[in-house]
Formats: C-alpha cells, sequence, structure tokens
C-alpha cells in the first residue's frame, strides 16, 4: 500500500483545524524535466524544510521534492507540542547508552527547542509556553518525581515542576490522573503555520521546492565524486548529496531504512470554540500529554478550541469515523464535553521505532536520512534537518551522535510491518486499557 495516496487526495491538505486557520501559501511549480543541485531533498516536512533552509542559507543549490504540499504530512497535522529531551527519558539512555551519550543527547534535544522557538519567532509563528504530562498511577507519579530531580540536580534542568493530583487538576481541568508534572521548558503551537513559515522561509533563501511531485525510485552515486539521481513521476533531479527525509511516506526508497522505521496512523479531534464555557479547561493553556503507550494527547488553540488526539487502529486506512475513534478518549478526560460539537477530525501517518529513538543512517555515502520521530518530532525533526545540513557541510558530529545510537530492524523488515502493525496496536491497546 502507497501511504502516500491512501488517505488523501493528492495536492490537498486535509480538512483539519490547522488547515483551516493556516497563514496559506501558494503552491509550488512541480518539477518538470530535469534539474541539477548540489542537494536533492525527498520530503517537504519540518526536517527537509530544516534541512533546505540550512543548506540554502550556507551557500548550496537545493530541490526539495514533495508528494503533496510543504507541511502535508505529520509536520502539519501533529498535536503541535514541542516536548523537551529524547522520546527516551534520560535515565533509559543512561542505562542503554551510558551517561556521557545520555547527556550528549539530552545537549542536542535542548539545541532543538532553541531552534524551533528561533524559527518559529523568525516565521511570526506564536509559541506557548508549558506541556503538562499526566500519571496513570502513584509509580508514574514516583517515577515523574525522580526524574525531576535528576534532571535538576544532574543536567542543569530545573523547569519540570511535579504536580500532586490536585494539582495537576487545577492545570488540566479533569481528575482522571493520578498527578504528573510540569515542563516549563516545552511548549505548542500550530504544527501546520510552523511547517509553512519554514517554506516560505526556504524559499525566500533560494530553494526550489517543488510540489506534487512524487519520487519513486533513488539511484545513488556509483563512486566518490559521481552525482545522484532522485526519479520523479514528473522529471529527475540530479545531485550530489540526497537527504531523505519523508518519514512515515518514505515507502520503499530505501529497504534497509523501511525495515528500522515503522508507519503508523493516529487521530485527532478539535471541538467547536468554547468560549467562556468551560474555564476549568486548561486555565494556564499548558498542553497535555498522558502516560499511556497510545498516548492521550490535547490543548486549546487561539480560538479556545479543545484539539484532542488519541485512538489506535490496527489498519492504514483512516477509519470512516475518526471522530467516533476518538471521542472516547476525550470523554474518559472530559465527560462534560459530551454534548460539545467536534467540527473538524482527521488523521495522519507518523512513523516509530523499537526503541522510539530516531533513526539517523547513511543509506549511502552522500546520501543521509532521519525518521522515526516517534510522535517527538516537532523539535527533533526540525533539528535533524539541520544536523543533515551540517553534515553535507563536513560537520557531522551532531550527525554521528543521533546516528551512533542502536536501531534494530522489526522482527521480519519491511515485509512484516503491517502483521506486526496490527499484532502490536491490539496488545498495547489492550495494555491502556488495562491501566499498565
Amino acid at each position: 500500500m502507497n501511504l502516500l495516496y491512501a488517505n488523501d487526495r493528492r495536492g490537498s491538505y486535509p480538512r483539519s483545524v490547522y488547515a483551516d486557520t493556516c497563514q496559506p501559501l501558494p503552491p509550488f511549480p512541480a518539477l518538470r524535466g530535469e534539474t541539477r543541485a548540489d542537494v536533492g531533498i525527498v520530503g517537504a516536512g519540518y526536517t527537509g524544510l530544516s534541512a533546505a533552509l540550512h543548506l540554502a542559507r550556507r551557500g548550496y543549490r537545493v530541490a526539495l521534492i514533495e508528494a503533496h504540499r510543504a507541511g502535508f504530512g505529520a509536520s502539519g497535522r501533529n498535536g503541535g507540542q514541542m516536548g523537551s529531551g529524547q522520546r527516551q527519558e534520560v535515565d533509559w539512555l543512561e542505562r542503554n547508552l551510558g551517561r556521557a551519550a545520555a547527556r550528549r543527547l539530552w545537549d542536542l534535544a535542548e539545541e532543538a527547542k532553541a531552534l524551533v522557538r528561533s524559527l518559529a519567532a523568525e516565521s511570526g509563528v506564536p509559541l506557548r509556553e508549558g506541556v503538562a504530562h499526566a500519571c496513570r498511577s502513584a509509580g508514574e507519579l514516583d517515577h515523574a518525581r525522580r526524574m525531576a530531580e535528576h534532571l535538576a540536580g544532574d543536567y542543569g534542568y530545573d523547569r519540570v515542576e511535579v504536580l500532586e493530583r490536585a494539582e495537576l487538576a487545577r492545570h488540566i481541568g479533569s481528575t482522571a490522573y493520578a498527578g504528573g508534572d510540569l515542563d516549563r521548558g516545552a511548549g505548542h503551537l500550530h504544527p501546520l503555520n510552523l511547517a509553512l513559515g519554514l517554506a516560505r522561509l526556504a524559499a525566500e533563501a533560494g530553494v526550489a521546492i517543488h510540489e506534487t511531485t512524487h519520487v519513486h525510485r533513488l539511484t545513488h552515486a556509483a563512486r566518490a565524486g559521481a552525482t545522484s539521481i532522485l526519479h520523479c513521476d514528473t522529471g529527475r533531479v540530479v545531485c550530489d548529496h540526497v537527504i531523505l527525509a519523508a518519514n512515515g511516506y518514505l515507502g520503499g526508497l530505501d529497504g534497509r531504512i523501511a525495515a528500522r522505521v515503522m508507519p503508523i496512523n493516529n487521530y485527532i479531534v478539535a471541538t467547536e470554540p468554547l468560549g467562556d464555557r468551560f474555564p476549568h479547561i486548561l486555565p494556564t493553556n499548558c498542553a497535555v500529554a498522558d502516560t499511556r503507550f497510545v498516548v492521550n494527547y490535547w490543548r486549546l488553540d487561539d480560538d479556545r478550541r479543545l484539539i484532542f488526539g488519541g485512538g489506535e487502529t490496527a489498519t492504514y486506512r483512516f477509519p470512516k469515523d475518526i471522530a467516533a475513534v476518538v471521542r472516547p478518549h476525550l470523554l474518559s478526560v472530559y465527560p462534560e464535553l459530551r454534548d460539545v460539537a467536534l467540527t473538524h477530525a482527521w488523521g495522519g501517518t507518523l512513523a516509530i521505532t523499537m526503541n522510539r529513538m530516531p533513526c539517523f543512517a547513511r543509506p549511502a555515502a552522500n546520501c543521509l536520512s532521519a525518521s522515526g520521530f516517534s510522535g517527538h518530532g516537532v523539535a527533533m525533526a526540525t533539528l535533524a534537518g539541520r544536523l543533515m545540513a551540517e553534515a553535507v557541510a563536513g560537520q557531522a558530529e551532531g550527525f554521528d551522535a543521533m546516528a551512533a545510537v542502536p536501531m534494530r530492524s522489526f522482527p521480519g523488515g519491511a515485509m512484516l510491518r503491517s502483521p506486526l502493525l496490527v499484532a502490536g496496536m491490539a496488545w498495547f491497546g489492550l495494555r491502556d486499557r488495562l491501566g499498565f
């Protein structure tokens, strides 16, 4: 199944609240015929747009190829939350990679947040401060307390406040959780506007962006100094370097990456504007994510719509009634919203890895890839683009630090990803429902 076209119309953003409230860009032209570039990039989400922007500002000729529209994929339809750290917490990183590597990865994640803040400000996209993490049990709350103390004492990060049950309830307006924490160094924003802002900046820097252009095959350079080719449906890009930034839409462009990165779907709804009703819901305007494996996450937008994500399905086709999938999760947190209209419901394809850390790799001598951000991509995908731009320019320290994280293939590789998805989502969905 080609996920590029399985659930969406070509060249059209899904009918999300983001598409209805974004600062739109005119379409960029499709590629026609052959073009030459120093760097050819596949995918115009955060990763590809950030790579293109940073390369162009270094003086490289860049061709950025996107099958749909800039920000069409997960970058333009996610929950809008910019979290701290890596997808795995520092205790996991220390245990599996050692203290020095854990510290380097934490520092890179702090760079990622700073980069998003800088680019959002340059693009005129407001970023709201604060993300709360809602724990389902006393054991999870104890772990959150230990992590806050560890980050403050050993990493110099004192922005996390531990919240007991009543304190968390005051921040989020729900008593559904045992407590949690509030990370005042994290934040949330309009994700599609961030992607479109990056596209504006990239185009202004000289990047040739080609939308509605599908890369269906790659020819890597056979030897040092030779060129690579992006074979597209409407032409081709001849380039010295290739960056793969397609994440969940990589398809069969590289089998080794596909064996390590699994696309999955997630679903989001938006309520009608709440106005002055329900003032207890998110009174401090933080965003929230809970500790389920299939995470519930939510925030208010600037019009006081509640944007709520959650729910899983075991196929790559979006359900016909997405709202019916997400509504029970929303009502488990805010039952008082049962009669509030859901004006938007949409799905999106992201990508995960076995260990939930992003997969940085060199598929060929002149090719770099970063994908599998596992729901932590607002910051890390944006940083990944900059790290790949630096690596093309010969400064690969950051890229190599991320690529050093061991990355196992999924059992059976790319061929068995679909049946593994069915089994895995059923298992973890059951664990969430049982409270594990």
